[in-house]
């Protein structure tokens, strides 16, 4: 860097190639650490910085000409590289220059949300990028879909890797049925990891996430730092060893998941291990969604030894689509609790028996004060 910019070597040089120097010096390193000085010298290329400049430096006073080319170097730059960091960094420096040409036609595409119908280069994914990123109102949900033409689609993993930053950044972070391969869902933990305090609802609904993905995202939600309150996993072809993951991370970070759907999973026994979860004293679980996902009487048991040991928190639970039968009676007697919070009970066609009913309308003569809505 040194050499680069010794002032003895840089009496002859305009501004705009001085500009270039620095912005080839910046993208050369490999931690940012010039990002915020060159950003610094392209501020110094605005009229009022001039005469200091020219006083400091001995260079050429620069003009409009000189900016513009400093721009145009920018966004071949920009076109050619594929780091989103160093992307984002370059539009700050267009910025810096006030060159705001890509970054207007991208606020178009999104004003009129048509940009799953454009084609876009790799600058203006750049682009996107910045614009979602500086601004506060898009990153309070992030929505694949809106980015991409049709769910499944192949192209959709492309979009998925070109906004990651902006998915780092996100508190709601929405990608039902948008065909997340494995190579995704590892694209996308490796972002949650850099930055897991910030996420909060995660919607992978609909996607076929294999063990070793559901593995990652395990490893996300066991961070300490990880503050995830609402997780959807519908539909997503979770196996025994998937739960297992999922279930373990939760027993070590547990005191912030507030919404879990694992509804339509083959989950089996394993809702046990989710039992074990419930049971712990730190679990602050409220809803939890288990909708035909073969819970056997086993594991209704096990659910309801849990709520014994730890029944104020969860207040709405599904169990729709499971073949229950007179396990429905152990809930029963988790309802007749008096320190039990449920508000929302689902067993829609759970094959509840006449002997299970009479043990649910028992439950709730005793403790009559919460249960609000009641699905059978």
């Amino acid at each position: 860097m040194k050499e680069e910019f010794q002032l003895s070597s840089l009496k002859h040089f305009s501004l705009s190639e001085l500009h270039q120097r620095a912005v080839k010096e910046a993208l050369q390193s490999k931690n940012g650490h010039l990002d915020l000085f060159l950003r610094f010298l392209l501020g110094l290329s605005v009229e009022s910085h001039q005469i200091l400049l020219q006083r400091i430096m001995m260079l050429k006073r620069s003009s409009s000409d000189s900016n513009e080319k400093t721009a145009k170097y920018i966004k071949k730059k920009i076109r050619t590289i594929d780091s989103p960091e160093k992307s984002i960094n370059l539009f700050h420096c267009l910025n810096e220059l006030g060159d705001h040409s890509l970054v207007k036609e991208i606020q178009q595409y999104l004003k009129f949300g048509n940009l799953s119908e454009a084609k876009l280069s790799s600058s203006q994914w750049a682009a996107v990028v910045f614009v979602l990123l500086t601004s506060e109102e898009e990153l309070n949900e992030f929505r694949l879909d809106k980015f991409v033409k049709g769910m499944n689609n192949p192209e959709n993993m492309k979009v998925l890797h070109k906004l990651l930053p902006v998915i780092k950044e996100s508190r709601s972070v929405q990608l039902s049925d948008c065909g997340v391969t494995d190579k995704g869902c590892a694209a996308l933990a490796s972002a949650l990891r850099s930055n897991p305090s910030h996420l909060r609802e995660l919607d992978l609904s609909e996607n076929k996430l294999k063990s070793s993905s559901m593995k990652l995202l395990s490893a996300v939600l066991e961070d300490p730092h990880c503050k995830l309150e609402k997780l959807w996993l519908r539909i997503c072809g979770v196996t025994d060893e998937g739960c297992a993951a999922l279930a373990s991370a939760l027993r070590s970070n547990s005191s912030h998941l507030r919404e879990l759907d694992l509804s339509v999973n083959k989950l089996g026994d394993s809702v046990k291990l989710l039992s074990d979860v419930l049971q712990n004293p730190h679990c602050k679980l409220e809803i939890l969604w288990l909708s035909d996902c073969g819970v056997t009487d086993e594991g209704c048991a096990a659910l309801a030894s849990a709520l014994r040991s730890n029944p104020s928190h969860l207040r709405e639970l599904n169990l729709s689509w499971n073949e229950l039968g007179d396990s429905v009676k152990l809930l029963s007697d988790v309802l007749q609790n008096p320190h039990c919070k449920l508000e929302t009970l689902w067993l829609r066609d759970c094959g509840v028996t006449d002997e299970g009913c009479a043990a649910l309308a028992s439950a709730l003569r005793s403790n009559p004060s919460h249960l609000r809505e009641l699905n059978l």
